[in-house]
């Protein structure tokens, strides 16, 4: 159990995301929200893996802790054809996105920066993500009626279109969603 962690540190999750909020909820760990506004933006020869390890660190040294509090930020991206697909800023971004996925696999890539005043860590997860063929109209009703524009690659895979439109993942379904929790335990067990 995180007994001892939780004894020793307030635990702040540097995330808007109520998905990851919940996730914490559900881990039975309290927590306070402190956030800042980041701008996401990262070197662009930075590919895969290395684009989520340096945006949940710089989301972390941009928000301040004392002495007994320890921070969790995140964050996360779609890796398809050899390109990052982050949060759409519009309807049409949105459908050149999910025409993208439509038919492949892709891998969610999320990390997560740990951090007190003494030391911190960042891990990474990632998960393969099957797509079935989408066509014009499902991705427009998707679009319409979920508007993912606060999701990497423009989909939320516990919405409807994860459900009509993923045949199998490989991996871990709460890092598509938005943390590895399973590694998120393991890494705070061992925190200390």
């Amino acid at each position: 159990m995180l007994q001892q962690l939780l004894n020793t540190y307030q635990i702040i999750l540097g995330s808007k995301s109520p998905r990851r909020q919940q996730f914490l909820k559900d881990l039975n760990i309290p927590f306070e929200i402190r956030t800042s506004d980041c701008d996401e933006v990262y070197p662009h020869h930075l590919t895969s893996e290395k684009i989520t390890e340096f945006l949940a660190e710089q989301k972390s040294n941009t928000i301040k802790i004392s002495n007994n509090e320890l921070l969790i930020t995140a964050d996360t991206i779609v890796w398809a054809n050899n390109k990052a697909l982050e949060k759409p800023s519009n309807k049409e971004e949105a459908c050149k996105m999910l025409e993208t996925l439509s038919g492949t696999c892709h891998e969610v890539i999320t990390s997560v920066c740990i951090a007190t005043h003494k030391k911190s860590i960042v891990f990474t997860d990632k998960t393969k993500v099957y797509f079935e063929e989408l066509d014009s109209e499902e991705i427009n009703f998707y679009i319409n009626h979920y508007k993912p524009f606060d999701k990497a690659g423009s989909y939320g895979i516990q919405e409807w279109i994860g459900w009509i439109g993923v045949s199998r993942i490989e991996g871990s379904y709460a890092n598509v969603v938005g943390i590895p929790t399973s590694k998120l335990y393991k890494e705070l067990k061992n925190f200390l």
